[in-house]
């Protein structure tokens, strides 16, 4: 009798940590190697390394950083699997439409209540077609022949809505440098999409980051900010996307490891040519 409760008693932990394992939300962090920006500046890979540590000890959540270079046929089959994915590539706008099972993989991840982040150069595109579709996705875009960036010394970034989960623990703050992306395209009707963080470009107050509920009951953010990697050394920049990856996910904000080493922000050595 004894031996029977003790099987049965393992069978049913086997079975809670079963359970447990699948109800874990798998998040892709998705970069791509250097595109031929000067280095330390678009540093798709190594910030998404940076956001993987922060995001270690997070419970319920199993994170994957994924080298989505083009043709990355296997992004389809991934993201169906995912709960959750934050871009961080090279025209990204562009690069979400440019094949079409991959638009279709995303707008399943959104139509299922998905979370979606994009970062910096992750919500552009040179050319005016894919902003449509990528508006739908993400609520904000860097696009078209019209798109305004600036390289600006020391600018402090203004929290305007500090009730915002994503901004909690945020007060405004100088950024040493940054290119931010200004003059961004939303959506004409976008419900429940707020600005989180506004700078002063051009004698002008510009939204550079946002964050959308989306009408499929979904979320998704976005941040112009992180053309220089040497920015992730910002604990608010670190606390803002680490805090808004799990706002995506609809999981709180705990066990977030935002102290990390000098080691954590290193690039990784230059390829001998």
């Amino acid at each position: 009798m004894i031996l029977r409760l003790v099987i049965c008693g393992l069978l049913l932990c086997s079975s809670l940590s079963g359970a447990e394992a699948q109800e874990k939300k798998r998040l892709l962090l998705l970069g791509q190697k250097p595109d031929g920006h000067p280095r330390a500046t678009h540093e798709y890979l190594p910030g998404q390394q940076v956001l993987a540590q922060c995001l270690a000890k997070v419970p319920g959540l199993e994170v994957q950083v994924v080298e989505a270079n083009n043709p990355w046929l296997e992004g389809p089959e991934l993201l169906a699997k995912a709960d959750g994915a934050v871009v961080f590539v090279s025209a990204g706008a562009q690069w979400v439409s440019e094949n079409p099972r991959r638009l279709d993989a995303f707008s399943q991840l959104t139509a299922r209540g998905g979370g979606l982040v994009v970062l910096h150069w992750g919500m552009g595109t040179r050319e005016a077609e894919p902003i449509d579709s990528f508006l739908k996705l993400f609520g904000g875009c860097h696009g078209g022949p019209d798109r305004k960036y600036k390289v600006l010394q020391k600018p402090q970034v203004n929290v305007v809505n500090a009730e915002h989960p994503v901004t909690l623990g945020l007060q405004n703050f100088v950024v040493p440098r940054e290119e931010f992306y200004y003059r961004l395209k939303f959506p004409r009707e976008a419900k429940n999409l707020s600005p989180l963080l506004q700078v002063e470009i051009e004698g002008q107050t510009e939204t550079v980051c946002w964050a959308w509920e989306r009408p499929d009951e979904g979320r998704s953010f976005g941040f112009s900010g992180l053309h220089f990697h040497e920015n992730w050394q910002l604990p608010e920049y670190r606390r803002l996307i680490a805090q808004a990856t799990l706002w995506t996910l609809k999981l709180p904000a705990t066990k977030l490891t935002l102290d990390l080493p000098a080691s954590a922000f290193e690039l990784p050595k230059e390829e001998a040519k």
